[in-house]
């Protein structure tokens, strides 16, 4: 259930907009005026905003640029309704910083229908990592449950990079963030175009994509590739030469390193023989010290066993 913040002035159209609102499962809160929807705000933030047009002072353009002026509510949506057809009026909407814009009288289906597409925008955002706009967190595992409902075999790669907080530590926060974003536009480089490709990024160095387990190992290693040549355009010439620096351990103490590089654990998942997440985790978590290994180049695969 969503809970959205409702202000309009006319009473009949608040009550049967609430109404329409409430009977698709949403928590509205209905005010009757701008200032009443700023005190709404503080007090709890919605995950979505609708304000009338012309509804007194402040009008409905002039709460809009308050709400998206605030870094505390900037990123929730903002729908503006308004008798007003006119383009200037639209404009004004957008120019005020509003998410979309519906003139009266509605559809109400429209409304529904509109309000849905921007908690849903919304949604994405908010499951979006910050650093690289790659899904995260829940998106993840959404796309794990999806996949696991259509029932095609499919694999999860999961990738870090191998030596990262010394890497970050002799060469600097500019350039570990770097190596981050480019590990991402690596991933999103090697899954362009396939539809049938999931790229998100779990926080810090840690990334997964979900394929077809055909696609797994090769993919793997294209996005290695890029992200290896992405890399050097960072680094100073002579370790990009040397392919090691010296830099500090655990312990303090001081040894040699090799420049950072993406593993990836592959691993097959047949849906039905769905491991419990538990075990999942675990199953990734030996795949990736398999990788991490100097023998394994890189990438170790596994099949998930419930």
């Amino acid at each position: 259930m969503s809970r959205i913040l409702f202000a309009e002035d006319d009473d009949a159209l608040r009550k049967m907009t609430t109404q329409v609102l409430a009977s698709a499962g949403h928590e509205v809160r209905d005010v009757s005026g701008g200032l009443a929807a700023l005190d709404e705000l503080r007090q709890r933030l919605p995950d979505l905003v609708v304000l009338d047009y012309r509804m007194g002072d402040p009008d409905g353009f002039e709460v809009c640029r308050r709400i998206k002026r605030d870094p505390a509510t900037a990123h929730v949506p903002v729908l503006i309704l308004t008798a007003q057809r006119g383009i200037e009026d639209r404009l004004g909407g957008f120019d005020a910083g509003a998410d979309d814009y519906l003139a009266k009288p509605f559809d109400p289906r429209e409304l529904l229908a509109r309000v849905a597409a921007l908690l849903r925008l919304a949604q994405r955002g908010r499951d979006r990592n910050p650093t690289t706009g790659l899904p995260g967190g829940e998106a993840i595992y959404q796309e794990l449950e999806r996949r696991r409902q259509v029932g095609a075999p499919f694999a999860v790669a999961y990738f870090d990079l191998d030596f990262f907080k010394p890497f970050s530590d002799r060469f600097g926060f500019a350039v570990a963030d770097a190596a981050i974003r480019d590990a991402a536009a690596a991933l999103t480089t090697v899954s362009r175009g396939r539809p049938d490709v999931f790229v998100g990024h779990v926080g810090g160095d840690d990334f997964v994509l979900l394929c077809p387990p055909e696609d797994a190992r090769r993919l793997a290693e294209d996005a290695r590739r890029r992200f290896d040549v992405g890399l050097q355009r960072h680094l100073p010439a002579s370790a990009v030469t040397e392919g090691t620096y010296r830099g500090l351990d655990r312990e303090g103490e001081e040894r040699e390193f090799p420049l950072t590089r993406f593993s990836a654990a592959i691993v097959r998942i047949d849906p039905e023989r769905w491991p419990q997440l538990e075990r999942l985790g675990e199953i990734v978590a030996e795949a990736k010290r398999r990788a991490k290994s100097n023998g394994n180049g890189g990438i170790a695969e596994a099949d998930a066993e419930p």
